[in-house]
This record gives C-alpha cells, structure tokens and sequence, in this order.
C-alpha cells in the first residue's frame, strides 16, 4: 500500500482568466493551441481553455512547479493583461487527463445559458470578472459536455 501512495503525483491546478491585449483571430488561437499541446505533453501538464471576445479563461493542470511556472510565463506574456489568478489548489486527479488542451471559443450565448452564469454573462460581463464560485460553475459545465461538439 505504501509503494502505491509514493507513486501518487503531486498535482494542482490553477484556474485563472486574462484579458488579451491583442486581437486573436482564429488562425491565431489556432497556432497558439498546437504550440501549447505541444509544450503540455512535454511538461505533462493538462487543461481547457475557453476564449470569448478578448478574455482567456483556462485550467492547467499538473506538477506545482511546472504549474506555477506557466502561471509566471503567461503572467510575463504581452499578449496577456489582468492575469487573475482565481483558484490554486492541490487536487487528487486531473479533470483533463486526455487533453493537453482542450478548447472552445464559447459565445455569449453558450455562456449566459450556464445555470448560476446566465444573470453574470447577461450583464456583458467578461471572464476577467469571474470569482471563485462562477469559476466552478464554468468548469463544471465544460467537464459535463457543455461545448463538446466545439472542441478543437
């Protein structure tokens, strides 16, 4: 039993959302998934990102030092202004494990159908503005399918 716990990774994940400080068209958003997949597998790092009109909302997944620095580089990335970070915490399994990255470019109206979300997105607010319980809506809705068919 004890050898079984030795082999249980360290994991946390981080969720946090930014705003972009540039205009990403899908090409864009294109190019910069393949190039995170690439760099998660490597790392061993999972996760899901969702992008509506200018604000990231994304989960990464994995080893605490590995998290913590992709936290710090996306904090020094140009592209990115208000990193929030708005929950940090160890978890027991990945809700990600088969996605380096998942993706979805979720629409206003995919987001203000979210029950506990409708009245925040209704408002034209953005990811940026989310707290903590929101935050968990969100996830939750996107671990239950909520874009499955708009995953790239």
């Amino acid at each position: 039993m004890e050898a079984e716990e030795e082999k249980k990774e360290d994991l946390v994940h981080c969720i946090y959302t930014s705003a972009s400080t540039i205009e990403f068209t899908p090409e864009d958003i294109t190019e910069l998934l393949e190039k995170a997949r690439r760099n998660n597998d490597k790392l061993g790092v999972s996760g899901m990102l969702l992008y509506d009109e200018g604000s990231f909302f994304q989960v990464l997944e994995g080893d605490p030092q590995v998290v913590a620095r992709l936290l710090k580089t996306i904090q020094n990335d140009k592209r990115h202004d208000k990193v929030v970070k708005i929950i940090y915490e160890d978890i027991e399994e990945r809700d990600f494990s088969e996605w380096t990255m998942g993706y979805s470019g979720a629409s206003r109206s995919d987001l203000q159908s979210i029950d506990g979300l409708n009245d925040f997105f209704q408002t034209n607010n953005t990811f940026v503005e989310l707290d903590e319980g929101r935050a968990k809506k969100l996830l939750s809705a996107f671990k239950d399918g909520k874009w499955r068919t708009s995953i790239n």
